[in-house]
């Protein structure tokens, strides 16, 4: 059943993009997003992360928005547990990409492991811009090969040569990695409720700063769908009794005709 829905999402292979447009567009984002290591090398180590700690966590853990949000949070004199919540949180999301790009991917059993240590936010924007499953296949492996090599060795370089980089944000380096994303995540958002969720989730992490612990936004910014979602329910809910309500208004009126054109 999987595979017949993986197959009916996945368009004919005539329609899709040339291999060369495929590879250069992902190694556009596995450079881009992979030079944001340096960023997060220098941030480590200046949290007090170690040099094989700092380089453990890029090779294992590999998604940067969980391991800039765990060594910020420690850097801030954040609780060890707090930091570690939102950086699990954060990562949960890669087991839902994974839930969807097993289907498109249709890989075989022994190499799915392997490949989920790549299934982040990059290589799923990537992967799912593709027509075919052919493009998926590429896009995926080159983004995520791309960026896995790029950000481990940018990693090393920035927590090596941290005091000589100075401050990350004069070289704008932790500003790289969101940004792509959100260009990558913009064409995404087709509908209202879709912008809507996007938008509360940018106010509720970037209002809350100020007044909560390091790392606490984000997770209070994933509020932002389920409180979206249940204002959209609302909304519907009022449309569907407003209608109904009309609905027996007629139908009450009809009665009414009925019942005179009878005594008639």
């Amino acid at each position: 059943m999987a595979e017949q829905t993986a197959l009916a999402d996945i368009h004919r292979e005539d329609g899709g993009k040339p291999d060369a447009a495929v590879v250069r567009d992902a190694l556009g984002v596995g450079v881009a997003v992979g030079l944001s290591g340096f960023a997060f090398g220098v941030t480590s180590a200046g949290s007090g992360l170690t040099l094989l700690q700092t380089c453990a966590l890029s090779l294992l853990v590999f998604t940067g928005a969980s391991q800039f949000a765990l060594v910020g949070a420690l850097a801030a004199g954040g609780n060890p547990f707090t930091a570690a919540a939102g950086a699990f949180f954060l990562g949960v999301r890669n087991a839902f990409y994974g839930l969807r790009l097993s289907q498109l991917l249709a890989l075989p059993r022994a190499v799915r492991p392997l490949a989920a240590q790549w299934v982040i936010d990059e290589t799923t924007a990537v992967a799912l811009a593709q027509p075919t499953r052919r493009g998926v296949r590429i896009g995926f492996t080159v983004t995520g090969l791309s960026l896995y090599v790029l950000w481990n060795l940018t990693t090393l370089l920035g927590a090596v040569g941290a005091q000589a980089i100075g401050d990350t944000n004069a070289w704008g380096l932790d500003a790289a990695g969101p940004a792509v994303f959100l260009a990558l995540l913009a064409p995404m958002l087709k509908t209202t409720t879709e912008r809507a969720v996007a938008g509360a989730a940018v106010v509720f992490g970037l209002g809350l700063l100020p007044v909560l612990p390091a790392g606490a936004p984000v997770l209070v910014a994933a509020l932002a769908a389920p409180a979206v979602l249940w204002l959209e329910g609302r909304r519907r809910g009022g449309r569907e009794s407003k209608g109904a309500g009309a609905g027996d208004v007629q139908s009450d009126l009809r009665s009414r005709h009925d019942v005179r054109e009878e005594d008639r």
